[in-house]
């Protein structure tokens, strides 16, 4: 069985409210779970100590037997200071590609001997 620690939304529409259970990954969202381990609701300020409740313990227990925690929980436990930070996938999609580098190397080169060009018209 594939464990996952995740997140299954409560609450009604437009006021969520997340459980945080441990659950066999081919179950629904918020279909049958083995496990409550605690509890996020994201409408509390982000300094409230109600915001994130966990049972740290019986998380620990949960991860020793294989479960997998989702991206949104390994992060809860990294801020509460049960797991190190891992390095994400994090592709870079803002950087331009090599054909507008080029492009832009060809136009800056264009602009700079169009520089050039009346500079040297005037020193003549």
């Amino acid at each position: 069985m594939a464990l996952k620690i995740r997140l299954a939304r409560a609450g009604s529409k437009k006021r969520p409210f997340y459980r945080i259970v441990a659950c066999d990954s081919r179950m629904p969202r918020d279909g049958r779970f083995l496990e409550k381990l605690g509890t996020y609701n994201p409408l509390l300020p982000k300094d409230s100590e109600e915001r994130v409740k966990m049972d740290l313990d019986r998380i620990q227990q949960w991860l020793a037997q294989g479960a997998q925690p989702t991206d949104r929980i390994a992060r809860m436990l990294e801020a509460a200071g049960l797991r190190e930070k891992t390095a994400r996938n994090n592709p870079q999609k803002a950087e331009p590609s090599k054909k507008t580098k080029e492009r832009a190397e060809e136009k800056a080169a264009k602009a700079a001997e169009a520089s050039a060009a009346p500079e040297d018209a005037a020193a003549e």
